[in-house]
């Protein structure tokens, strides 16, 4: 089974190239299954998605652990789960970015060693001003889209993934999804 994971910040364009992403394999004839977390489709996914809206450190700290738990169940479903080919995981391993400085590196250490994870994690990235025009465009705001907290977690996101794929998305969705192309090329081709 081929292991996409595709995480980043609010607003980059997870969502979109992870669809992007799964037409390209089912394309080819594969059966993709995508996973954006948190999903709404259980009880971790619809705590954390309720608790993103809240305001305040508890709220910061309930968003963290149901979307984690969350991503656990996720990987306990279809994680080489028979009959599909791809598994894409949107929301992965960055979540923990979120969490206190001083936890976010522990978190983010034990869960890495913890979960399953591939020559496929690709991070998406953009500057902060670019994010926050994104997100801004949206008709909810989530407790972490605004500037001062998109400039700590993106801080603490580059420290955690220095060894992943990272792709800026600051151009369009086009030029991104021709970049994210060429480096999937790249591991599907390094792979046979």
């Amino acid at each position: 089974m081929r292991f996409i994971v595709v995480d980043g910040l609010d607003g980059v364009g997870k969502d979109t190239h992870a669809r992007l992403i799964k037409k390209r394999y089912e394309e080819k004839g594969e059966k993709v299954i995508l996973r954006s977390h948190p999903e709404s489709d259980n009880f971790f996914g619809k705590k954390a998605k309720k608790a993103l809206y809240g305001t305040g450190n508890i709220n910061k700290l309930r968003a963290s652990i149901y979307y984690m738990l969350d991503v656990l169940r996720s990987i306990r479903l279809y994680y080489r789960k028979k009959n599909c080919d791809t598994l894409i995981m949107v929301r992965y391993l960055v979540g923990t970015a979120y969490l206190p400085k001083r936890l976010a590196k522990i978190g983010y250490n034990f869960f890495y060693n913890f979960v399953p994870t591939s020559r496929y994690m690709i991070y998406l990235d953009a500057s902060v001003e670019v994010l926050l025009k994104r997100v801004q465009k949206r008709d909810e705001e989530e407790m972490f889209e605004t500037l001062s907290e998109l400039v700590k977690v993106r801080k603490k996101a580059l420290l955690l993934v220095h060894d992943w794929n990272i792709i800026d998305t600051s151009g369009s969705v086009n030029e991104t999804a021709s970049r994210i192309e060429k480096l999937l090329d790249t591991l599907d081709n390094n792979v046979q």
